[in-house]
């Protein structure tokens, strides 16, 4: 059996299925992406080069789909090239695999015409009642970027059109699709390796993620790959600078970028980061919020074994990988009291859900919690047991293969 993955990325969420059908089950997996050649974990990685994109030629509104359209072209011209090579020892491709959005599959079918095609879908766009106009508190997108959100589903229709079935990794993000695509699409979460990420009790909490930690010291965690306002990261901020004001025995580690993965923060922030722009703004005073940029998976892990308290804020938009990892590690959470948030955190019980803008609310959350670890540890231990196994990588891995071979097979 021979699997294409296509992503834009290596290895993103297709390495872990990847990996365990090549190692496990003999398949043979091919990894079409723009990051990766020759072999890697029992993969085989095909490298395409994007050229050019959206320029001021073409319409703001019609730049996403340009650039779309680019890289679909680009991964199958490399693919192209590389089922003529003698020297790759190809063989017939029995299912595609995409990460719709990322990079279409829609040009292979040139290549493999009777191929099946599963695609991955994270993410439909709403105009309202969504991550675009939830942020009420802050300056308004521009007209022309909300006539933009409307045509930049349109490689993804196409998709949702063009594959034998999909798959997304929460209810919350499949209920964002068009009602007569659902029924193609079922709901398989990325999956957790339960091994990997555990509570490490051995962790010395004297120094966590390069921070030294006073002794008698609370840690407070915060997890974004981009700091910015659709992780809520300027309210965390607000919270973090109170409860420091409030009380001396916390210290805030903040793992993540100093950029903006998503939005348009840009906007109103005078050339500054968003975290700059967000400290100035609200006079926070950082001398125990320590931003340790970007840390690897097992850094995470000590950072998450160590933590007391770990906050998480989302709009309505992609659930962020760092919850239901720092759930697996048996933290206690606060989260936003926001859609895709309610699907993992049960008020409460594995964690407590506290309005999105409710500074006060979070402020006395945290004071209540740090002063009650009995309840902070009833609710890790909840939290790891709501991921194993229903999230677990065992499952959801088990999930995958079923799908798939439900589509070869149908």
């Amino acid at each position: 059996m021979h699997v294409l993955f296509l992503h834009s990325n290596f290895p993103a969420q297709f390495g872990q299925i990847a990996s365990h059908l090549a190692r496990y089950d003999g398949y043979r997996c091919t990894f079409l992406n723009e990051q990766r050649s020759g072999r890697h974990s029992d993969i085989d990685c095909v490298k395409f080069v994007t050229s050019g994109g959206a320029t001021s030629a073409n319409h703001f509104c019609a730049a996403t789909f340009e650039n779309q359209i680019r890289r679909s072209a680009a991964a199958y011209d490399a693919m192209q090239r590389h089922i003529r090579d003698p020297a790759s020892a190809w063989t017939d491709i029995d299912l595609i695999v995409a990460h719709s959005g990322f990079v279409s599959p829609l040009f292979l079918a040139e290549l493999f015409p009777k191929t099946p095609v599963v695609g991955y879908f994270e993410y439909f766009y709403h105009r309202f009642d969504s991550d675009f106009d939830f942020r009420v508190d802050l300056p308004r997108e521009s007209s022309m970027s909300a006539m933009r959100l409307r045509a930049r589903n349109a490689m993804l229709l196409l998709d949702l059109n063009h594959c034998t079935a999909g798959y997304c990794p929460t209810e919350f993000q499949r209920s964002r699709f068009p009602p007569e695509y659902q029924s193609k699409l079922t709901t398989i979460f990325d999956g957790v390796d339960m091994d990997f990420w555990q509570r490490d009790s051995s962790v010395d909490r004297s120094c966590v993620g390069g921070v030294d930690i006073p002794t008698g010291h609370h840690v407070i965690t915060y997890v974004s790959r981009g700091f910015e306002s659709m992780r809520g990261g300027d309210l965390f901020l607000r919270v973090a600078d109170q409860i420091c004001r409030r009380r001396e025995d916390v210290t805030f580690i903040v793992v993540g970028e100093d950029r903006v993965a998503y939005g348009g923060d840009s906007r109103f922030t005078d050339g500054k980061s968003f975290r700059d722009w967000a400290i100035e703004t609200h006079q926070i005073d950082t001398s125990r919020i320590h931003f340790v940029d970007r840390l690897s998976a097992s850094e995470l892990t000590q950072v998450f074994s160590a933590s007391d308290l770990h906050l998480y804020w989302t709009v309505p938009f992609v659930l962020s990988w760092s919850l239901v990892n720092a759930m697996a590690c048996g933290c206690a959470i606060i989260a936003s009291d926001t859609e895709p948030v309610r699907e993992m955190i049960r008020d409460g019980e594995n964690g407590w859900l506290v309005n999105f803008f409710d500074v006060e609310g979070w402020i006395v959350a945290i004071d209540e919690l740090l002063n009650d670890p009995a309840r902070r540890q009833t609710a890790g231990q909840m939290a790891r047991k709501f991921v194993n196994p229903p999230l677990s990588l065992t499952n959801c891995l088990a999930q995958m293969k079923q799908l798939y071979s439900a589509v070869i097979g149908g």
